[in-house]
C-alpha cells in the first residue's frame, strides 16, 4: 500500500511541475490555458492539494463542501479581477494560504465545516483574483471553467491522499500531519525566497 501511495504522490508532483510557461490560449484554447494555469504554479498546487487533505482529515460533509467553497469563491475572485476591482496583497495572501492550511493539517485542527468553508473561501478569493489578473487573451468563461476543473481535481488528489494516508496509518495521523507541515514550510520558503 505504501509503495502505491508513494508512487501516486510522486506522480502528482511530477505532473504538476512546470515544464513550460502557461499554455497559450491561441495555440491550445482558452479551456486548456485555464486548466493548466493552476498546475504551473506550485503555490496554487500546494494550497489546493492541502485543502483536499484538510477536508479528508475531517471527513463527512467536509469532503464535498470545503472544496466546493474554495472553487465557488475562487470564481468570484476571478470575476472581481475581470471587473477591475483592485484587491491589495493578492500574492502575500496566496502565500499565507499555503502556510495557514498547511498548519491546519499539521496541527490536526478540527472545526465545524462552515468554519472550514469560510477559511478556505477567504483565501480562494485571492487565488481567483490572481487567475483573473493573468487572463491575457483567453476567453473568460472557458478559462474559468478550465481552472475550476483543475482546482477540483487537485482538491480530489488531496482528498485521495488524505484518505489513503488515514487508511494506511489507521489511527496514527503522523504522515498526514507531516504532509501539512511540509506544505506550511514550503509556503514560508516561497514567501521568503522571492
Amino acid at each position: 500500500m505504501f509503495n502505491r501511495l508513494a508512487i501516486a504522490t510522486a506522480a502528482l508532483f511530477a505532473a504538476t511541475m512546470p515544464a513550460f510557461a502557461h499554455l497559450d490560449p491561441v495555440a491550445h484554447g482558452s479551456l486548456m490555458a485555464g486548466f493548466s494555469h493552476p498546475l504551473f504554479g506550485i503555490d496554487h498546487v500546494l494550497v489546493m492539494v492541502a485543502v483536499g487533505l484538510w477536508a479528508a482529515t475531517i471527513g463527512g460533509r467536509a469532503l464535498a463542501w470545503v472544496p466546493a467553497a474554495f472553487v465557488g469563491t475562487m470564481i468570484w475572485g476571478f470575476a472581481a479581477a475581470l471587473l477591475g476591482a483592485p484587491i491589495p496583497f493578492v500574492e502575500p495572501v496566496i502565500l499565507a494560504s499555503i502556510v495557514f492550511i498547511g498548519l491546519m493539517v499539521a496541527l490536526a485542527v478540527s472545526m465545524p465545516v462552515a468554519g472550514m468553508m469560510a477559511a478556505v473561501a477567504f483565501f480562494a478569493f485571492f487565488h481567483g483574483h490572481a487567475h483573473g489578473g493573468e487572463l491575457g487573451t483567453a476567453g473568460a468563461a472557458q478559462f474559468a471553467m478550465g481552472f475550476a476543473i483543475a482546482t477540483a481535481l487537485l482538491h480530489a488528489a488531496g482528498i485521495a491522499l488524505g484518505i489513503g494516508l488515514s487508511r494506511w496509518q489507521k489511527k496514527n495521523c503522523t504522515l498526514t500531519r507531516l504532509a501539512g507541515a511540509v506544505t506550511s514550510v514550503a509556503g514560508l520558503w516561497l514567501a521568503f525566497a522571492g
